[in-house]
């Protein structure tokens, strides 16, 4: 089911990486699992905070650094075969673009920008410029959920209905980006973007319709965005998928597949370390099946490094990352309208069981500089 390491007819050649933006996520997860990736190597960090730079890049060994302004200077210097760009939503779309049109691939995170024109502009900008961009669905290569794609597809639990999640956290720092409205902060883009993604690859198909309602008990920190939200989304053959996501309720982070004859869920189902769990049942009887953690970063960057050392087109595509985008902007023109919203999204390539990987997970939590968690969460 799993694999260790891609099968690079490139020896022990390395893709050379840049990441750009320091943030949480990168320093807690992104730049400790270079280490465990295979066939990658952190060679350059960008931000504007001179002491992160001068910290992180003495911790990690790097000796080029680049200012934001510097970008530029970065993506030319002979020194970068990709990027990996972990900045605010509203940022991903510039700086994708820039560095396809000097020639460098392109890793981004989720949700891949704010409006979809952004998407269409970071899609033709890399198509243009013959470079790879694979949109940061870590899940996509996460055992426990592509065993769920797995069990899904093999009809163990019948015909799938109904998908249902909970998906929510406190953020508690008012300043955090996910709180901001400039930012392309909210609970849909930041965490209720993995609800709908789980809810695609698990039916392996695209809503038709969507309809979601938020709410706001008005605490400052909800000024600009809203506290939770509830969606439903219809999908083809009368299946319904719904879920809740909040910034204000306490950490939960599961999901489950309601089929003719069984169900599947998953808690947590979402975290991007530790120990993840599927609990099956079928007739009555519930099996329960572990899955031990791992660096699911070190997998990503595993994985898009053999996608570019073998010129192999990643699956977590540009396209992969429009839909969601899509179906995000749909959301919030429902709230705004009180009603559905339909879509006509195209279908194409799901996740599957085989691109899974496992790498050996991260040791311990690196002490952050400049930087703190949202709120104790594991997104």
């Amino acid at each position: 089911m799993t694999s260790s390491q891609p099968s690079s007819p490139n020896g022990n050649r390395k893709i050379r990486y840049a990441v750009v933006g320091l943030g949480w996520f990168a320093q807690e997860a992104a730049l400790p699992a270079f280490a465990q990736a295979e066939h990658s190597e952190l060679v350059a960090l960008v931000s504007d905070n001179p002491t992160k730079l001068k910290e992180l890049g003495q911790k990690y060994g790097i000796q080029h650094t680049y200012s934001y302004d510097q970008y530029e200077d970065c993506l030319t210097s002979g020194e970068v075969d990709a990027v990996y760009i972990a900045l605010p939503n509203h940022l991903h779309s510039e700086y994708t673009v820039r560095a396809a049109n000097q020639g460098i691939h392109v890793m981004c995170e989720k949700p891949m920008a704010v409006t979809e024109d952004e998407c269409e502009q970071m899609i033709h900008a890399c198509k243009s410029n013959s470079v790879k961009l694979m949109i940061a669905y870590r899940l996509h290569l996460e055992p426990a959920n592509m065993q769920a794609v797995e069990v899904v597809r093999s009809g163990q639990i019948g015909e799938p209905r109904i998908f249902n999640s909970v998906f929510t956290q406190q953020v508690t720092d008012a300043g955090n980006i996910r709180l901001r409205k400039i930012t392309g902060g909210g609970t849909i883009d930041d965490i209720g973007i993995y609800c709908i993604n789980a809810a695609r690859y698990l039916f392996q198909d695209e809503p038709i319709e969507v309809f979601a309602v938020a709410a706001n008990k008005g605490e400052q920190r909800f000024a600009e965005v809203e506290e939770m939200t509830s969606v439903i989304m219809r999908f083809s053959d009368e299946r319904l998928a719904t879920f809740t996501v909040s910034f204000g309720a306490a950490q939960v982070s599961t999901y489950q597949v309601v089929g003719t004859k069984g169900d599947l869920r998953l808690d947590p189902a979402y975290a991007w370390f530790g120990e993840l769990k599927h609990y099956l049942t079928i007739n009555g009887e519930t099996k329960e099946q572990s899955f031990p953690p791992h660096s699911q970063l070190a997998a990503e960057f595993t994985y898009f490094s053999d996608c570019i050392l073998q010129n192999k087109d990643p699956e977590p595509s540009g396209m992969e990352g429009l839909n969601d985008v899509r179906i995000i902007r749909a959301l919030y023109q429902s709230i705004e309208q009180g009603q559905p919203v339909k879509l006509q999204l195209d279908y194409h390539q799901r996740p599957t069981v085989d691109q899974a990987i496992q790498r050996p997970p991260v040791e311990a939590k690196p002490d952050l500089i400049h930087a703190a968690s949202p709120g104790g969460s594991k997104l």
